[in-house]
C-alpha cells in the first residue's frame, strides 16, 4: 500500500506520517517545501502518481471564512482530480467536529470541504476532531483583551494531536468508511475552564472571561457544537493535564 500524505510537514500531518510508518506502509509525503502547491495544483500529478490512499491533512494559512472557503474550495478539487487521475481507492480528510451544525466561519469552509468529498466519486473516510490542545492556547491569544480572555462557555473535549494523527493514520489503512469518524479526547468541560487551566500552568494572570458572544474561529457557538457524536467517535488518551505538564 502507497499513502500519499498532502500536509505532510504539517502539525498533524508530521504525526501522521509517522502513525502511518509504524503500520508498515509505503508513505510519500507532499507539502510546499516538496514543491507541490495545491491551490495552483502545481507538482500535483507528480506527487500523486501511483497512490493507493490520499491522505489530505492540509490547512488554510488564514481562519477568516472567505479565505478558508477559497483555499478548501481549490485545493480540495485540485487534489481529487489528481487523485482520481492517479487511481486512488481512499481519499481521507481531516475536518473539524461541528462542520456539520455550523454555516459560518472557518466551520462553513470544512462543511463544504467535506460535502466536495462526499461528491467525488474516490471512496472516502471523513476524520472530525475536536479543538486541538493547541487550539485552546490559540484562544488564549486571539481571544486577548487587557487583563482578561474572553471566551465561549461551551462544552468540548480537546484532544491531542497525536491522538488525531493515530486516528487519522488507522483509517487510512482501514476500507473506506463512506463516513464519518469523529475523534475527541478523554476530558469533557468547557473551554474557558480549558482556558483557565492553560493560564494558570503559564502563570498568566490574567482572568478569564465566560462570553456567550466570544467568537471560535470566526463563528458564535452554541453549547454542544464542540461535542462529538459519542455512537461515532474515538476517544483519545492523552488528558489536558498531562499536555500542560510537559516539558
Amino acid at each position: 500500500m502507497r499513502v500519499v500524505v498532502v500536509g505532510a510537514t504539517g502539525l498533524i500531518g508530521s504525526k501522521t506520517v509517522a502513525r502511518l510508518r509504524d503500520h508498515g506502509v509505503e508513505v510519500a509525503l507532499v507539502s510546499r517545501r516538496e514543491g507541490v502547491d495545491v491551490v495552483t495544483g502545481e507538482g500535483l500529478p507528480k506527487a500523486l502518481r501511483g497512490a493507493d490512499v490520499v491522505v489530505d491533512v492540509t490547512d488554510t494559512p488564514s481562519r477568516a471564512e472567505t479565505a478558508s472557503v477559497e483555499f478548501f474550495g481549490t485545493a480540495t478539487g485540485n487534489l481529487l482530480e489528481a487523485a482520481g487521475s492517479a487511481g486512488a481507492e481512499h481519499y481521507v480528510i481531516l475536518s473539524v467536529v461541528g462542520a456539520d451544525r455550523l454555516q459560518a466561519g472557518y466551520f462553513r469552509a470544512k462543511a463544504e470541504q467535506e460535502e466536495l468529498v462526499r461528491r467525488s466519486p474516490i471512496p472516502h473516510s471523513i476524520v472530525r476532531a475536536t479543538p486541538f490542545f493547541e487550539s485552546v492556547e490559540d484562544v488564549s491569544r486571539s481571544a486577548s483583551y487587557t487583563g482578561s480572555v474572553h471566551v465561549a462557555p461551551v462544552l468540548t473535549r480537546p484532544v491531542a494531536t497525536e491522538d488525531v494523527a493515530a486516528a487519522v493514520a488507522h483509517v487510512a489503512v482501514g476500507v473506506p468508511l463512506f463516513g464519518v469518524l469523529e475523534v475527541a479526547g478523554p476530558d469533557v468541560g468547557r473551554l474557558d475552564e480549558f482556558t483557565q487551566k492553560l493560564l494558570a500552568a503559564q502563570g498568566d494572570k490574567r482572568a478569564v472571561v465566560a462570553d456567550a458572544h466570544a467568537a471560535f474561529f470566526g463563528v458564535e457557538l452554541q453549547e454542544r457544537t464542540l461535542l462529538p457524536e459519542p455512537e461515532s467517535c474515538s476517544f483519545g488518551h492523552r488528558t489536558f493535564n498531562e499536555w500542560l505538564a510537559r516539558p
